[in-house]
């Protein structure tokens, strides 16, 4: 073969092959991605900050006296402190004070949701572009809408027959003794990341709580921006040729092999937040197809419930059992949720289907993710809140048992011990 010059094909650079692929470039990459997880981590220290963190948590969760209320309020609390880490460890202090199970277990439901709003915010860093802020925000929403559907499945079932709560516990009185996998020294992420946020915060300190976490949250979201607007561009440009070809042929194995690579990365990272959140810079570039990052998603899913479990067997005391039985809750409900998706074809595409919806709705007018996000973390879950606390004439429950701080710190102080942080 030879060009329109006679020279031989293999002499003519293919426009695919520019001397993008160098090691500047990959650093490059490298720094984007770094600024990207940094913004993820400064916005959970900053929505955590102002929301009071687990005490914030707690004020919600007072009015959960029902099951919808629970998930309800599981999803804005979470959103609101954004480490399902922190919410687990209130609700595993709530039901050692008294709280029943089977109003925690749908707490535990709502965290799932709450917890997927940050890689939705990542998608927002490409609103400018219509075409690629439709594929970000389906890459995204994707993972929400596999919650929210798994969420009106099982929460009637857990209502009326509560094999969950069933399960959990005959599980957490098999697994509860001497044993300890805690995840300590392997969260490297939350190591690298930690320290910006830190400096942010101490920067940030004569500030009031909301104001200061406020402008956290803020700084973090310009974090994202600017790392997605650049990723983006970068990505396209290295992810050509061999290197494609080796993200299709891992990707095209399957929607198991998805699962599984999902489930792994997530272990490592220890946060469902940042494996989804990453995913979402390589859908919007087109390296990835929304069907190519669903499976993705659902193994991160099950990952960060895998570390709860780890985590939970570092308790020990008046909270073992109770963390035990939680964390087994939270892994069950997400295999189970996967296995009942994957088994039905209608359901197995119901999310992707509704992801591409929104998707098309948010590329003809932006107002539709902004929106939908205030619409679905915000709105709704406040509005049960506010009208929660009308009908309790503003006080706290009578009847609900008490949080016992006890039981909490010291759920916490292992949890921290372990080394685990769960997003």
């Amino acid at each position: 073969m030879f060009d329109t010059n006679g020279a031989p094909s293999s002499q003519v650079e293919s426009p695919e092959q520019p001397s993008d692929h160098s090691f500047l470039t990959w650093l490059q990459v490298a720094a984007f991605i770094y600024l990207l997880l940094a913004g993820v981590s400064t916005i959970g220290a900053g929505f955590k900050w102002a929301s009071g963190g687990a005490e914030g948590a707690e004020k919600i969760f007072a009015f959960a006296t029902n099951p919808v209320v629970g998930v309800i309020l599981g999803t804005l609390s979470t959103a609101l402190v954004q480490s399902s880490s922190t919410v687990t460890s209130v609700i595993v202090g709530l039901v050692a004070g008294g709280v029943p199970v089977s109003i925690a277990v749908p707490m535990i439901m709502g965290a799932n949701m709450g917890t997927t709003i940050t890689n939705t915010i990542v998608a927002l860093g490409d609103v400018k572009d219509g075409k690629t802020f439709n594929k970000a925000f389906r890459a995204s929403t994707v993972h929400d809408f596999f919650n929210l559907y798994s969420i009106v499945i099982f929460l009637p079932i857990e209502a009326i027959f509560h094999p969950l709560e069933r399960m959990g516990g005959a599980l957490s009185n098999m697994l509860v003794g001497d044993f300890n996998a805690s995840m300590k020294g392997i969260n490297f992420i939350g190591a690298l990341t930690k320290p910006p946020a830190e400096w942010i915060q101490g920067r940030l300190a004569g500030m009031s709580d909301t104001l200061g976490g406020i402008v956290m949250a803020a700084i973090g979201i310009g974090f994202i921006f600017m790392s997605v607007a650049r990723l983006g561009k970068v990505l396209g440009a290295v992810m050509r040729g061999p290197a494609k070809q080796i993200v299709d042929k891992s990707f095209a194995a399957g929607p198991v092999v998805g699962i599984l690579a999902g489930t792994m990365i997530t272990v490592l990272v220890q946060s469902s937040s940042t494996t989804t959140s990453l995913v979402v810079p390589l859908a919007a570039a087109g390296v990835l197809s929304l069907r190519q990052v669903y499976p993705f998603t659902l193994g991160a899913n099950i990952g960060t419930c895998i570390t709860a479990v780890l985590a939970a067997t570092a308790v020990s005391g008046v909270g073992a059992g109770v963390a035990m039985q939680i964390a087994m809750v939270h892994l069950l409900y997400n295999v189970f949720g996967v296995i009942v998706f994957a088994v039905v074809p209608f359901l197995y595409d119901l999310p992707v289907r509704s992801a591409e919806w929104l998707g098309n709705k948010t590329e003809k007018h932006r107002g539709w993710a902004f929106g939908y996000i205030g619409l679905v973390f915000f709105l709704l879950p406040g509005s049960v809140l506010a009208v929660q606390a009308q009908l309790d004439g503003d006080e706290t429950p009578q009847e609900s048992p008490e949080f016992d701080p006890a039981a909490k710190m010291e759920v916490e102080e292992e949890m921290q011990k372990s080394g685990t942080v769960i997003e």
